[in-house]
């Protein structure tokens, strides 16, 4: 992991991604501190359906800070991820 990354650098990520990269640690962070730092091989389709579950509540509540007019071709301005 670099340096910058450490220091809140989020490494020319889009916000949605810097979203989603927050959401996933914040869930692994929970999970090993639930499981004494330490997740076992059997925890992993439980441990990837609780990220799973944050990831779709990121996106549920991202919205860009700000939208590109509607134009032709366009999908009238409505945000991708609804």
């Amino acid at each position: 992991m670099s340096d910058a990354y450490v220091v809140g650098d989020p490494d020319g990520l889009s916000p949605l991604l810097v979203e989603l990269r927050d959401a996933v640690a914040r869930e692994l962070h929970a999970q090993l501190a639930m499981r004494g730092e330490r997740i076992e091989l059997a925890d992993l389709p439980e441990v990837s359906y609780q990220v799973t579950v944050q990831v779709e509540r990121a996106l549920r509540a991202w919205r860009p800070a700000r939208r590109a007019p509607a134009g032709p071709g366009s999908d009238d301005g409505r945000d991708l991820v609804d």
